[in-house]
């Protein structure tokens, strides 16, 4: 075996608290076997403007109590002064990982606040304003697999950190040595359902109307959303939502769904089902931290789910009809450009950010509404948005109040749909994601991308290749490309930021005359989409 990679794996368990990653390394030791320790020593995990994710295990290119508190201590060393409140989900791993940030925050001098138990992602984006606080931790790995976690961080804003803060806080990381030798306190504080309250206390200041008849079958995907959204809609006045009972009890192995997104095909068929059975109006689902929100709707040829971007302007259209004055809209530069046709018809500005909510969430003053097509919204009311991220929770309620009014008027939310589409035309929008084995893969197809653009698309020519790394319409240099084609149509391609995936984002856009019907237009667009991803496909990696 190789000295210097056993050298290193030595120097980690001889620090290691946990007796499970400890036991796992020392039995890869006296394996040699050199392949697994190459794999967990021979890189780390970078902390970044995501923060932290990867999969659990021993070493640097593991989630681990090692890993944790290092991370804790560099954080530490860039906040300085204040306080650092934190959060966590129910993943494998998680309240241990808060424990630890609690016990080096305080070790630090800093103070610390500890959420109550596992709590939705956006609870503790709202606290981190609500207390004050320098900094906010939230330990999740969001709707990755069951085998991964992570380690998400907000800055005193409320908003997941951005550079150069990222590079800060990772220097800090790299100046901490071994992490048994950290000062470690017991001073922190655990919050109770005070924040909790209080968090539902500020959710009532969103645009809610006043119709509350929509019965809603809903799913937390066995994450931590359940609980308080329930407490949200009651207290809001909607009638109790329909649990899916196979998936409604928080459970890190996410025995149900292959992969816990609603995003993935199949994760919401449970939710489906129930609701075919029961006769409900809307169908509500959540990601395991509950920060993003999916949403399905009965049609005459079955249950259909809206897509990120569907939601998104629907959203968009109810807050500016229920906001005046100065206001700003964002969303990002691969979501649909409904948004700005939405904003310049109300009176109202837009922009558009690099992906991510940190970027959403800094677009400029007057903020009253964010998304990404990644089914990520923050709703806001008069007086701006109530959570700086995504809030799944307090977009759940806001769609209910949105099918609810529409119920009230005889509608859907697949005839306000067909409305906006009449009134702006019809914004067709798809992905093409690719998840890989061997991230180099992603990397170098984005470079062939970039190498040599295609001349066209599906038949339709590639009238300009914008290169998001030289920075487009002012905005900050990052990965990807963006092709512009013939007859109103876009497609942008980069790397995810927290996952293993080529991600590319489609979008065409087709006005509708006055003797057209939507469904015609909108099944035209679908053909165009499909033409597009199929053309993309044959030129990425499989």
């Amino acid at each position: 075996m190789d000295a210097e990679l056993r050298r290193r794996a030595e120097e980690w368990l001889a620090q290691d608290p946990d007796p499970e990653t400890s036991g796992e390394l020392r039995k890869l030791l006296d394996a040699g076997d050199e392949a697994a320790l190459a794999d967990r020593f021979g890189a780390r995990l970078e902390f970044g403007t995501a923060g932290l994710r990867g999969e659990l295990g021993a070493g640097p290119n593991r989630m681990n109590r090692v890993t944790v508190m290092r991370a804790a201590a560099g954080l530490a060393a860039r906040v300085r002064r204040g306080g650092v409140v934190i959060g966590y989900d129910a993943r494998y791993g998680s309240e241990r990982f808060a424990l630890d940030t609690a016990a080096v925050v305080t070790g630090a001098g800093l103070r610390a606040w500890l959420l109550p138990r596992p709590l939705a992602t956006p609870v503790l984006a709202f606290a981190v304003r609500h207390l004050g606080a320098s900094a906010g931790v939230m330990v999740t790995a969001s709707h990755n697999p069951p085998r991964d976690n992570g380690y998400k961080v907000y800055w005193g804003d409320g908003a997941q950190i951005v550079p150069p803060l990222d590079a800060e806080i990772s220097a800090g990381i790299d100046a901490v040595g071994r992490v048994d030798e950290l000062p470690l306190g017991d001073g922190w504080t655990v919050l109770g359902e005070e924040i909790v309250e209080a968090y539902l206390q500020a959710l009532e200041a969103l645009p809610l109307g006043d119709a509350r008849d929509v019965a809603t079958v809903y799913t937390p995907l066995h994450g931590v959303g359940r609980d308080v959204l329930l407490r949200a809609f009651e207290r809001a006045g909607f009638p109790r939502p329909t649990v899916v009972p196979e998936q409604g009890d928080p459970d890190p192995r996410f025995p149900t769904v292959a992969f816990p997104n609603p995003e993935e095909p199949g994760a919401m068929d449970l939710a489906i089902g129930l609701a075919e059975r029961s006769g409900a109006d809307l169908v509500i689902a959540n990601d395991p931290d509950a920060d993003r929100c999916a949403v399905a709707v009965p049609t005459p040829r079955g249950w259909r789910r809206l897509t990120g971007d569907e939601v998104g302007g629907l959203l968009a259209e109810h807050v500016l009809r229920h906001t005046t004055g100065d206001r700003l809209l964002a969303t990002t530069i691969v979501s649909s450009s409904l948004l700005a046709a939405l904003a310049d018809a109300h009176g109202a500005r837009s922009a558009r950010t690099l992906t991510g909510f940190k970027w959403i969430m800094r677009a400029g003053e007057g903020l009253v509404y964010g998304y990404e097509e990644a089914l990520g919204y923050s709703v806001g009311g008069p007086d701006g948005v109530i959570v700086r991220d995504k809030d799944g929770i307090g977009a759940a309620l806001t769609v209910a109040a949105l099918a609810a009014a529409a119920k009230r008027d005889g509608r859907t939310l697949t005839d306000l749909l067909d409305d906006q589409a009449r009134r702006y035309g019809l914004h067709a929008t798809a992905q093409l994601s690719i998840r890989v084995g061997d991230p180099s893969l992603i990397s170098g197809a984005v470079g062939r991308l970039r190498a040599a653009p295609p001349s066209e698309l599906a038949g339709r020519a590639v009238e300009c290749v914008e290169d998001l790394a030289r920075g487009v319409d002012g905005l900050p240099p990052t990965d990807g490309l963006r092709l512009r084609l013939a007859g109103s149509a876009r497609v942008v391609v980069r790397p995810s930021g927290t996952e293993p995936k080529l991600k590319c984002y489609l979008e065409v856009v087709r006005p509708v005359r006055p003797e057209e019907d939507v469904a015609a237009v909108r099944e035209e667009a679908r053909r165009d989409l499909d033409a597009l991803r199929d053309a993309l496909a044959g030129l990425l990696p499989s």
